[in-house]
């Protein structure tokens, strides 16, 4: 009987103990992690190393003087050497460590060991990024950091830089206008492509930047950020109407471009390699980002003098695709489906978006038509999105790298204070003055009057 009392006095504890990890582990990953992950795969990478590079394959044989040297001070069987471990720096989410190849190998030997290297230490994923030449970096993730998306506190936005989302290896995803200054954002229904352009509007708003909408499904997906757009087109006719403006005051641009750098007038707008930036700060007109919601809608057809718009609208698209970047105006192209059956100009138009984020989508043709030119082996990754993982997408770009993103949850009334709040840094550009929507009075609020009780009658 003492000895089962004496049991139960130690179990108790520890089976609580068990059972707060295991609860923190489901509920609270970043929790467990800092307190128990980390020290147990620290332990299990320092103890393991030499033979988890041996297994992986990631070993040299030793030199002809090492050789020696063992063989003359010891017994020893000489081991294949694994490659030169750096610190261990621990981070919030995993941990980081860099490796100095050995002579005959390259970062590709290690990344085709990155699931070995999970498995062996017990952590959610492994990759594995160039540093220098002969250096990499192993970046371990402790767990699923896109189950519940935090982004990293330190980051600072800069002009056209906005943080929206963050990697599936626990780095955040900046859409960056002056490295990626076009893309296109494909998502079906309740698949986070509202939430993506929140992120977008809300991080622009509170920069010196125009922002233009056109949102052909009445508005209702721009019309929040109102207080904050320069000019915005809820239906085709209004459209039709703007981009024709848009790509005058690209022209203008251009022509300030000349004049200001001493360029011929006859040079051709395809030809001139300058752009905004290379003014003085005084003279620089104010980048314009161009958010085209629904962009299907721009591309469908009734009639033929609806064709006739159709082709307009489509050709002032890939113009401004085309030379928008030299004159600061950015292009944002969302839309639930897009593909070659739209009609002409879609494949010209999507060969100038640069940038490419593809949510969940009701096809294979549409994550074909976003990321199939660019990196084939993503498209299998969009097509396997759960509806279950809204925000989920997989972002890439012409340059061949694709990563798996998550946005973080932005409610509308947050995004749409953000924009009331910077309505005052709406440029002064004249001639989108004409598409400034109304921006609704907002009603006061009434606060309840005090109760005045009557005073008691007295004699």
């Amino acid at each position: 009987m003492t000895d089962l009392a004496t049991l139960l006095e130690v179990g108790g504890p520890v089976a609580a103990l068990g059972g707060g990890a295991a609860y923190a582990r489901a509920r609270h990953p970043g929790l467990y992690w800092s307190t128990v992950g980390l020290p147990v795969s620290s332990v299990r990478l320092l103890s393991s190393y030499g033979s988890v590079m041996e297994a992986c394959g990631l070993t040299l044989a030793p030199s002809r003087l090492r050789v020696l040297a063992v063989k003359a001070t010891t017994r020893r069987e000489v081991r294949p050497i694994p490659p030169r471990r750096g610190i261990i720096r621990p981070t919030t989410t995993g941990l980081r460590v860099r490796l100095r190849l050995a002579p005959g190998q390259e970062p590709a030997d290690v990344a085709a060991s990155a699931e070995r290297l999970r498995h062996a230490w017990g952590v959610h994923a492994v990759y594995v990024t160039t540093v220098k030449p002969g250096v990499v970096e192993l970046r371990l993730v402790g767990f699923d950091v896109l189950r519940r998306v935090h982004m990293p506190r330190k980051l600072r936005p800069d002009l056209l830089r906005v943080p929206v989302a963050l990697r599936e290896d626990a780095t955040p995803f900046v859409r960056d206008y002056r490295t990626v200054p076009h893309q296109l954002t494909l998502g079906a229904t309740l698949s986070g492509k509202s939430m993506y352009l929140r992120h977008l509007v809300a991080g622009l708003a509170r920069q010196p930047v125009a922002l233009v909408g056109i949102d052909c499904k009445r508005g209702v997906e721009l019309a929040p950020f109102v207080p904050r757009l320069s000019a915005l087109a809820t239906d085709p006719e209004q459209a039709a109407e703007l981009l024709p403006v848009l790509i005058r005051e690209m022209e203008d641009r251009y022509d300030l471009i000349k004049s200001r750098q001493g360029i011929a007038p006859s040079t051709l707008d395809e030809e001139i390699t300058s752009d905004i930036w290379g003014l003085p700060e005084h003279e620089r007109p104010v980048p314009v980002v161009l958010f085209v919601d629904e962009v299907a809608e721009l591309f469908l057809v009734a009639t033929k003098k609806d064709e006739e718009r159709r082709d307009e609208m489509v050709t002032q698209l890939i113009r401004l695709a085309q030379l928008g970047r030299a004159a600061g105006i950015y292009l944002e192209v969302c839309g639930q489906r897009f593909g070659a059956e739209l009609g002409k100009g879609a494949t010209m138009l999507r060969a100038q978006l640069t940038g490419r984020v593809c949510h969940r989508v009701n096809d294979e043709a549409s994550a074909k038509m976003a990321l199939g030119d660019i990196a084939p082996e993503a498209v299998s990754a969009a097509c396997a999105i759960a509806p279950e993982r809204p925000g989920l997408a997989v972002a890439g770009d012409t340059s061949g790298g694709w990563s798996r993103i998550r946005t973080p949850y932005l409610s509308l009334g947050d995004a749409a204070e953000v924009c009331r709040e910077s309505a005052h840094l709406v440029p002064d550009l004249p001639a989108l003055k004409p598409f400034r929507p109304d921006v609704p009075v907002r009603p006061p609020v009434e606060t309840p009057s005090p109760v005045v009780r009557p005073r008691p009658v007295t004699d």
